[in-house]
């Protein structure tokens, strides 16, 4: 008994220096400074080994630093830039004009150049997409780059491994990259024959200790194929059978994820170049054949908008904050985690309130408990504002989607919670056209009616267990 106090002494006696390391050292908003001092009081041993794991911030310098690289290939930034201030930018969609500063504002804080020689193929079924993907694996003739921040070892993992194993053999450059922890499953032999036939495998911020000191933070969540320098694939859909609704606790899997052809195309090169340099420290180039000449195709607007702990912007939160604050008629939302910091969530209710129809989609059952917990806590505040809220039940809703008024979409990879605008790395497409946002409106529409719509009143009878779960959650969703 002597030795149990002595112990909880010492656990009590580290929480004090790391409370105060939490409130004056660690710039974290106070939101994320209360939910930390909140677990380290209530349970210090643990709490203690949890902050080691997610609530350090990470050092920009630490990560990398290859801004200069970006900068020296973007040479039309800042020659963008001023045709976009001075209303000089010529559109192919006449009406993308009205959308010029939410374009400025990602051009000058995240480097996204415009590009409006785009062709997109929108995917809700894994199958249709993985299909599709590996036809491109199998006729790429010169280079196939993947990161992806789930690779499952199971039938759909190993088709993909095969594809890339038989391109490597062939002479094709075949690159990689994944994130430890999203992998940390997968066995060390996995990528072997991949490597034996002169593919290359990264991974991106692996532990210093393999299983003891991973760290929960700073994620390479990003899901992107480029093949040949001429066609690529951003979206939700990570890598497994389990995307392709075969798994039995979720069954379907309902995601969304754009094949884009065309000068875009360079933008997700870029991203994944930065990324695997990053990780494999290999000196790799921004070589032209990365980078061929694009042919003119659909004339669909397009920047990739990255955003990550190394960003001093948390830019696809801003691409979203300002698509909802331009909204005139309505917004669509897909998110599989709804736990959005305060400007967001006054952001939809202040449209609400203005007359914008804004709806808002989630799943019907949890994959991380206390997420959604958090989630229908923020469902109750959005609907007092007159936003309509559904829960998805043909399967698990995993789509990350933004639409605003049939004209402007948002894609990819970065959910609407604090993880993906604060702490994980992220890769958005925002599409400025009206026949590609009118389409993805009505693929949201069709969603509806495998919905059920959340009402004031349901959400009123919730039982108190159900109430009890959503306000603890609350408490901790800053560090979810």
């Amino acid at each position: 008994m002597e030795l149990i106090l002595n112990t909880f002494e010492v656990i009590s006696f580290i929480n004090i220096p790391l409370a105060l390391a939490v409130i004056f050292l660690e710039r974290k908003n106070a939101s994320a400074t209360w939910a930390w001092l909140m677990v380290l009081v209530l349970i210090p041993g643990i709490g203690f080994i949890l902050y080691l794991l997610l609530g350090q911030n990470l050092s920009k310098q630490k990560i990398f630093n290859l801004k200069a690289e970006e900068d020296r290939f973007h040479k039309d930034l800042f020659l963008q830039g001023k045709q976009l201030s001075e209303n000089h930018m010529n559109f192919h969609d006449k009406e993308m004009a009205n959308y010029k500063d939410m374009m400025y504002m990602h051009l000058n804080n995240s480097q996204a150049v415009f590009t409006q020689d785009n062709d997109v193929k929108i995917y809700t079924d894994g199958n249709d997409l993985f299909d599709s993907m590996i036809d491109s694996i199998n006729n790429a003739k010169d280079h196939i780059h993947m990161v992806y921040y789930i690779l499952k070892n199971d039938n759909l993992g190993n088709r993909i491994l095969d594809a890339l194993t038989k391109k490597a053999s062939e002479g094709v450059e075949v690159r990689f990259l994944y994130d430890e922890m999203g992998c940390r499953k997968l066995p060390k032999t996995f990528f072997n024959k991949l490597k034996r036939s002169g593919g290359k495998v990264a991974v991106f911020f692996p532990s210093i200790v393999p299983h003891i000191n991973i760290r929960l933070n700073f994620r390479n969540h990003r899901k992107i194929t480029v093949v040949d320098g001429k066609e690529a694939f951003i979206g939700g859909f990570n890598i497994g059978d389990e995307y392709l609704g075969k798994n039995k606790t979720f069954g379907y899997w309902r995601d969304t994820h754009l094949k884009i052809i065309g000068t875009a195309v360079d933008s997700l090169q870029q991203r994944f170049l930065l990324d695997w340099r990053h990780a494999s420290n290999e000196k790799i180039t921004f070589d032209k054949k990365y980078f061929p000449a694009k042919q003119a195709n659909k004339g669909i607007g397009i920047q990739i908008v990255s955003s990550g702990p190394d960003s001093e912007w948390e830019q696809i939160k801003n691409g979203y904050l300002k698509m909802i604050q331009s909204a005139k008629k309505n917004v669509c939302i897909h998110s599989p985690y709804l736990v959005p910091d305060e400007s967001i969530t006054e952001a939809l209710k202040i449209a609400s309130l203005s007359g914008v129809t804004v709806k808002v989609m989630i799943p019907s059952k949890p994959d991380h408990p206390f997420v959604y917990w958090a989630s229908l806590s923020y469902v109750g505040e959005l609907l007092k504002a007159g936003v309509k809220c559904y829960t998805y039940n043909k399967g698990f809703l995993h789509s990350k989607m933004v639409v605003i008024d049939g004209r402007v979409a948002s894609v990819g990879t970065a959910n609407m919670d604090m993880r993906s605008f604060k702490l994980n790395f992220e890769v958005n497409a925002f599409l400025y056209d009206s026949k590609t946002a009118e389409s993805l409106e009505e693929i949201f529409e069709k969603d509806i009616l495998e919905c059920t719509e959340i009402t004031e009143k349901s959400y009123e009878n919730r039982s108190l267990i159900i109430k009890f779960k959503e306000s603890i959650s609350r408490l901790l969703s800053p560090v979810l």
